[in-house]
């Protein structure tokens, strides 16, 4: 009898459900987080569907004060006046002449940043000199100061230069700058790597730079996809160096868009300046949209490690 009971309850213990309790779908937890998301989500994209309806409309349909309607009848004019045709000061060339100057000032100036960074970043990681804690100590130091702080002595120095009012020297002011953070950023990545990889390179002789290009730069793509992604959208979206250095002639495409939407000549477009505005955030969004997911992965992968 007692051997019944027991194979019955061992039988009844197999029928029973085991591992973790599954959530339901409506937990109060997953209806908050989601709320969340969504109310963020409408928080930020609200203002994006506010632009691209008044982008399409024209000024009759705008004055009519719905801005939240689409567009009864859509046209694609307040984007090509915004592109060649809206005067941005002194010119009415539209802002396509300061999208070819923000792309002469971003590809050097991302290119120059990075490559000397990721070699500050390895050699500070990797190969320790005397004083290499205080050099990167006042290396991070300079990121924090407010950039106005030091306009004054950049604009002295940058005209002694030969360069100030020209397109190099808005590259070489972006590439100082840049390179703070971003040495933080491969100095952090190049530590998580394991010290191994680099310990066995030494031994079979390998020197400084055949370790950077054979060993380090084939593992650090994903923190290459994080800096291109910081370095792009703060140099494509700049202003202040942009109006101080560049020079008129050279004014990046958010210098020009600050002229387009502050113009006080005629009749306010709203449609232009919100097409202009797109325009101009078109190349961060685009950037984001198709490597976002890397971006991340990046961040994951060491990017704020050490």
């Amino acid at each position: 009898m007692a051997e019944a009971t027991a194979i019955q309850t061992r039988s009844h213990a197999h029928t029973e459900p085991w591992g973790a309790k599954p959530k339901r779908m409506f937990a109060p937890s997953t209806i908050m987080v989601y709320g969340v998301l969504i109310v963020a989500a409408l928080y930020y994209l609200l203002p994006l569907y506010v632009m691209v309806m008044t982008s399409l409309k024209g000024m009759p349909e705008i004055r009519l004060g719905n801005i939240f309607a689409p567009p009864v009848e859509v046209t694609f004019e307040p984007w090509v006046k915004a592109w060649s045709q809206a005067c941005t000061g002194l010119y009415c060339e539209g802002i396509r002449t300061g999208f070819w100057n923000s792309v002469k000032i971003t590809f050097p100036s991302v290119i120059a940043s990075i490559l000397i960074a990721s070699v500050n970043g390895y050699a500070l990681s990797n190969w320790k000199f005397r004083g290499s804690e205080v050099f990167f100590t006042i290396l991070l130091f300079g990121a924090f100061i407010p950039y106005q702080v030091m306009l004054y002595p950049l604009v002295i120095i940058t005209r002694e230069l030969g360069i100030f009012g020209t397109l190099t020297g808005v590259v070489v002011i972006h590439t100082i700058f840049g390179m703070p953070i971003l040495t933080l950023l491969f100095r952090n990545y190049f530590a998580s790597l394991p010290p191994e990889l680099f310990k066995a390179a030494r031994v079979d002789g390998a020197g400084f730079w055949r370790i950077f290009f054979q060993i380090m730069l084939p593992m650090s793509l994903p923190i290459f996809v994080v800096a291109i992604i910081l370095q792009v959208t703060g140099i494509w979206n700049d202003f202040l160096f942009g109006v101080i250095f560049a020079g008129t002639p050279n004014f990046p495409m958010t210098v020009q868009l600050n002229n387009i939407v502050n113009s006080v000549q005629g009749v306010k477009e709203y449609n232009v300046n919100m097409a202009a505005t797109i325009l101009t955030g078109a190349v961060p969004l685009l950037i984001y949209f198709l490597s976002g997911r890397y971006f991340v992965r990046g961040i994951a992968a060491g990017a704020v490690k050490g």
